[in-house]
């Protein structure tokens, strides 16, 4: 299962997107964001994913991979698509559309999380929200937070294949069961999942306060975080990108 879930790694390459800021591609994935959620036109639309499937080229990542980011939300799409389909009018049209958005959000999601490390990320978020530590807004904190929520996706589904196989080594296969067994058989896996979720997150805090980290004000970093030209000019081409998607 761990291979099928790729959200929370990084994939070293060699590649344009590799090298930008973190702050910069943040930028730009809430400028297109808000840009997603205005489209409204076919025109709109291609132009969007001209520009999402630009990005997943300059990436250089495995195509194989983006796919794989797919395969957990594909039930979500299906069931969106299907909702649209018999509640609103003109159902198919709307459902495309709205699924054809959402594929787009989750690719360039993948393009920042595939080619960030999270540190990075979490640094980029910090400098971003730095502003905001003025008005006694923890940003060390919640740049932390989100850092370690992010690297814990595929730890927990370590953990989970973890369970699956001490069960299987009982004599018993969850995906042996049918129907809605096998459902239940799943939520039964929450408990012994939460609770070495928890243990997982003890023992990172008592590690975390063991090298008196604290809540990370004032802490400084090895690495700075410099806006290069590429920066600028990848920032400027995201924004004129974006500009005439509003316009189509």
């Amino acid at each position: 299962m761990k291979d099928n879930i790729i959200w929370g790694q990084y994939i070293n390459s060699d590649s344009m997107i590799h090298w930008l800021d973190p702050r910069t591609k943040l930028l730009s994935v809430l400028a297109f964001t808000l840009c997603c959620l205005t489209l409204r036109t076919f025109g709109g639309y291609v132009a969007a994913t001209v520009l999402v499937g630009g990005q997943l080229l300059l990436s250089r990542v495995p195509v194989r991979m983006f796919f794989r980011g797919l395969q957990p939300i594909l039930f979500i799409l299906s069931f969106t698509f299907v909702y649209h389909l018999l509640v609103t009018q003109n159902g198919i049209e709307t459902g495309a559309f709205v699924v054809w958005r959402i594929l787009l959000l989750i690719s360039l999601a993948l393009v920042l999380t595939l080619t960030t490390k999270p540190l990075d990320l979490a640094k980029g978020l910090e400098q971003l929200f730095k502003p905001l530590s003025g008005w006694g807004v923890p940003v060390e904190a919640f740049a932390l937070m989100l850092m370690i929520a992010i690297r814990f996706i595929p730890t927990i589904i370590q953990e989970l294949d973890r369970i699956l196989l001490a069960q299987k080594a009982r004599g018993y296969d969850i995906k042996s069961a049918k129907g809605h067994r096998q459902v239940y058989a799943y939520l039964l896996l929450v408990v012994p999942l939460l609770i070495t979720t928890i243990q997982r997150a003890e023992q990172l805090a008592m590690t975390i306060d063991a090298r008196a980290y604290g809540n990370g004000k004032g802490r400084i970093s090895y690495r700075v975080l410099k806006f290069s030209r590429m920066d600028y000019a990848a920032g400027g081409f995201m924004l004129a990108f974006v500009l005439l998607i509003l316009y189509l």
